[in-house]
């Protein structure tokens, strides 16, 4: 059965079409077709982290307002070839998504697809909540910052109220939350909320932690999922991520500041 995976934050700029594409790609990667959907009508970025922008012909929009069909604008990934994009317009408004339309091209993605990853805008405009509202499991992405904590605390209040499950009274969305860019020397000296403390405000399962890491912006300038960059803490910790969301239990990494050794102490890292 098909799983629409809602990636969501209530602020801007906490990594979350970073999160979608690694976990996208960690899907397809385990053997799973996979679609991510950029629901960020009119400021789209899910093509250039995907690598895909020069390939974008036809988008979302076009689909649902019948000027395209899927075939037309799914975008093959070139790495993987369980996995394809369907980006969003740059050219339209958020208004262009329909709770009908939006709706019907999920269903469509469903008879070929095991999961449907949905890149959700920040906040809870249009785009937000027509990502929200068809979720079957939620992502909470958050950074160890009380704003942006508090402003993911209003998101879980959406999607216990505004989703299709709690209109149709079905079994609530299930919530995990994703801490990234986090820092546990940081944490450590009070810099920004530890791990502890965001499971303690939020309460929801935790699914990953992410460190802070220069791999995820050299990732996303090539246009390569984190992901793939197995030699870097942020891909390590994504792949961890997304063994927890197939249901393996593996332990967290990097949560605990590394203790140097005795030359790195005297000659640095």
């Amino acid at each position: 059965m098909t799983q629409i995976i809602v990636v969501t934050s209530g602020k801007g700029g906490v990594g979350k079409t970073t999160s979608s594409a690694a976990i996208a790609t960690g899907l397809a990667l385990q053997g799973h077709k996979t679609v991510v959907i950029d629901f960020d009508i009119g400021l789209r970025n899910l093509d250039l982290i995907m690598g895909c922008e020069r390939r974008v012909v036809y988008d979302f929009v076009n689909v649902i307002n019948g000027e395209a069909n899927l075939n037309q604008a799914l975008i093959k990934d070139k790495r993987c070839s369980n996995l394809y994009v369907l980006p969003a317009s740059q050219t339209r408004d958020k208004d262009a998504l329909t709770k009908e339309g939006v709706g019907k091209v999920l269903d469509d993605l469903a008879k070929d697809f095991e999961y449907i990853i949905c890149d959700s805008p920040a906040g809870i405009e249009q785009g937000a909540m027509m990502a929200l509202y068809f979720a079957d499991v939620a992502i909470v992405t958050t950074n160890p910052e009380v704003s942006s904590v508090r402003d993911s605390d209003r998101i879980l209040g959406m999607l216990q109220s505004r989703s299709r499950r709690a209109e149709q009274n079905l079994e609530p969305i299930k919530e995990f939350l994703l801490l990234t860019r986090y820092s546990p020397a940081r944490a450590k000296t009070g810099e920004m909320l530890s791990v502890e403390d965001v499971e303690e405000i939020l309460a929801i399962k935790l699914l990953g932690v992410i460190p802070e890491s220069q791999a995820v912006l050299k990732a996303s300038n090539s246009g390569v999922p984190v992901i793939v960059d197995q030699e870097s803490d942020a891909g390590l910790a994504y792949s961890d991520t997304v063994e927890r969301l197939l249901g393996k239990d593996v332990p967290l990494r990097f949560i605990e500041e590394e203790k140097k050794g005795f030359l790195k102490r005297i000659f640095g890292s």
